[in-house]
C-alpha cells in the first residue's frame, strides 16, 4: 500500500521558517520525481517545487530563492525547507510522487499525500 505522509505544518509568523517532511512507503521511492504542491483557500492546487530522481530541483517563481526541496532516498523522505514565509504562502501543502524528470503539473503525479496546513500570520 502506497502512503505519502506529510508533517511539519503549523501556524507561524511572516518572515520565519518551516520545514515540511513527506515520508513515503510502499513505492520504489528512488525511481520517482517528488513534488510539492499547495492549495490556498479558494484557489487551485499549484506547483511549488520538484526534485528529480537524481536530485535536481525546480521551483515555482513565487518561491524561488526562499524554498529548498531535498530528498533522502535512504529514508524515503522528501523535504521542503521554507524560509522567509509570506502571508501568500498560507495553504495546504501536498507531496506527490510523479513521472518524468521535473514534472510540474498535477496530471504527472500518481500518488498524493493528505496534506499539511501551513498558516502564515502577520
Amino acid at each position: 500500500q502506497v502512503q505519502l505522509v506529510e508533517s511539519g505544518g503549523g501556524l507561524v509568523q511572516a518572515g520565519t521558517s518551516l520545514r515540511l517532511s513527506c515520508a513515503a512507503s510502499g513505492l520504489a521511492f528512488s525511481t520517482y520525481a517528488m513534488g510539492w504542491f499547495r492549495r490556498a483557500p479558494g484557489k487551485e492546487r499549484e506547483f511549488v517545487a520538484v526534485i528529480s530522481r537524481n536530485g535536481g530541483a525546480r521551483y515555482a517563481d513565487s518561491v524561488k530563492s526562499r524554498f529548498t526541496i531535498s530528498r533522502d532516498n535512504a529514508k524515503t523522505t522528501v523535504y521542503l525547507q521554507m524560509n522567509s514565509l509570506q502571508l501568500e504562502d498560507t495553504a495546504v501543502y501536498y507531496c506527490a510522487a510523479g513521472i518524468g524528470t521535473f514534472p510540474d503539473r498535477v496530471e504527472f503525479y500518481q500518488r498524493w499525500g493528505q496534506g499539511t496546513q501551513v498558516t502564515v500570520s502577520s
